[in-house]
């Protein structure tokens, strides 16, 4: 199954201030969530942003908090997305039965939300390069169980070149322009 533009929702799984220095190769993460915020904003692909416990945590990073809508970032304690009411009730009002996941940590809110999103039947796609954990070998254990569970293991370029189906329309020359080089 391809990811569609009509169909699909970016969830950035709580890319966090406090949590974010501890994170291997957390500015690559944040890089690659950012370029999935702004391809997914330029395609009209909603996106939900969670932040888990930012009383203690703090909130999502400056660079990609100011990519978001404020009306789509969603407070939580559960560590799955789709445990939490406030992220269900999010995805409900989206409209959406596929979800992008990029964010950290790959090992514990990453996979349990991906667990809980395909036990609710939808379809998850994890964008490796936009993932990680404390630990490298966390985020590999982490990704591996998902794709063995019937999350989609892709790379940020297979979503931009999924959402865009074709090449030679406008929309695909400046997506082309502004991201792919």
């Amino acid at each position: 199954m391809l990811m569609d533009v009509k169909r699909s929702c970016l969830l950035v799984i709580d890319v966090q201030e406090r949590l974010l220095p501890a994170i291997h190769q957390g500015a690559e993460v944040v890089e690659n969530t950012g370029w999935l915020m702004d391809v997914a904003a330029q395609l009209g692909v909603p996106t939900v942003v969670s932040e888990q416990y930012p009383r203690g945590l703090g909130h999502t990073v400056e660079d990609l908090a100011n990519r978001a809508s404020p009306e789509m970032m969603v407070e939580k304690i559960h560590f799955s997305c789709a445990a939490s009411p406030a992220c269900l009730e999010a995805f409900e009002a989206t409209g959406r039965e596929q979800f992008v996941l990029a964010g950290i940590e790959a090992h514990v809110c990453v996979l349990q939300t991906a667990l809980g999103l395909v036990a609710l039947g939808k379809e998850v796609y994890v964008v490796a390069d936009a993932v990680s954990s404390r630990r490298q070998a966390d985020a590999s254990l982490g990704l591996s169980r998902m794709g063995r569970v019937g999350a989609h293991v892709v790379s940020r370029e297979m979503v931009a070149f999924e959402w865009l189906q074709q090449a030679g329309t406008d929309t695909f020359r400046h997506i082309s322009k502004n991201f792919l080089r």
